[in-house]
């Protein structure tokens, strides 16, 4: 037997892909569920096996070596084969029966969600739901390895995934027109209007970190000449609105989180002018709707919707 045989395995190449990905044996471990040493032994097995270092070193940096750019193009064709034949056996299993894994954009507020997945769960006792939390990049990882079966997240999104195709390689399924809310202090402005950010560049924020969402969004309304001053950061919403309004600080969060929160929040919501709108989304692979249990979730979702609509469901809470 050929030692490539043992080697060349879909978890070997996702492994290899990762670390592509992030360049960094410690993020791509993390991002993985595995320890850096189990990585880096799984990399050096498939540099051993293929005869030829792919990646090298110059001071902290990794690159690809030019065997490792022939590997990672190899890599991506072989991945996406066997994507696809798990694809065709899961066309023929039972629509009541297997799993469905969802991956949450890390700030998106469940309780909609969670809401639907209890009355699915009452009509589908025996489909296993794995929900899971990822940031941006981790989510477009997971749809490309096949990893879930559907992400919910933002759209329109930038993230770098490797050139692929938003339109060739996915569906997706509009959920909710969103946008960036201002939840200020300030007591010259009036509820729910919109502002030039000019009103704002001289105002504190508690922000999200860098890498979420809207943190780009405040970025890209604050344009390249000027940043927003931000001296705390939380990943959490909640903890957002609470330090803002225990402070003189600032925030921004959805439109969505403070039309379910408004009758617990006492700062002033407004909109910034050139402030860009965004779509929660269900985004999935092309061809799940072909598994029987995919397509009745997802077809559930629909009619979960049509009862009443996403807007209206949040007024409720």
């Amino acid at each position: 037997m050929p030692k490539t045989d043992t080697i060349l395995s879909a978890k070997s190449l996702r492994y290899f892909l990762q670390l592509i990905d992030t360049m960094n044996y410690t993020q791509a471990a993390q991002i993985l569920g595995i320890t850096q040493p189990a990585l880096t032994q799984q990399i050096k097995k498939l540099e051993h096996a293929i005869g030829v270092p792919l990646f090298g070193q110059m001071g902290k940096k990794l690159y690809l070596t030019e065997a490792g750019k022939e590997m990672e193009t190899a890599a991506v064709e072989l991945l996406g084969t066997i994507n696809s034949v798990v694809n065709d056996i899961q066309e023929f299993t039972q629509a009541d029966k297997g799993s469905i894994s969802i991956g949450i954009l890390e700030n998106l507020d469940l309780n909609i969600f969670r809401k639907f997945l209890i009355e699915f769960n009452k009509e589908f006792p025996d489909v296993t739901i794995d929900v899971n939390s990822f940031n941006r990049r981790e989510l477009w990882q997971q749809l490309d390895n096949n990893l879930i079966d559907i992400a919910i997240m933002y759209l329109p999104d930038t993230t770098k995934r490797n050139n692929i195709n938003l339109q060739q390689q996915y569906d997706h399924s509009e959920v909710y027109e969103d946008q960036m809310v201002v939840l200020t202090h300030k007591d010259t402005v009036d509820a729910n209007e919109t502002y030039p950010v000019s009103r704002f560049t001289k105002r504190k924020w508690v922000a999200y970190p860098k890498t979420f969402y809207l943190s780009k969004l405040m970025d890209d309304v604050y344009g390249k000449k000027n940043k927003p001053i931000i001296p705390m950061r939380f990943s959490s919403t909640s903890d957002l609105v609470k330090v803002a309004e225990n402070s003189d600080l600032d925030t921004f969060v959805t439109k969505s989180y403070y039309e379910a929160h408004k009758q617990k929040i006492s700062l002033t919501p407004v909109f910034l002018k050139n402030s860009k709108s965004f779509e929660i989304s269900l985004v999935y692979r092309k061809g799940k709707m072909e598994i029987p249990r995919i397509e009745n979730l997802l077809t559930a979702w629909a009619d979960f919707l049509k009862q009443k609509d996403y807007s209206s469901r949040l007024q409720d809470r």
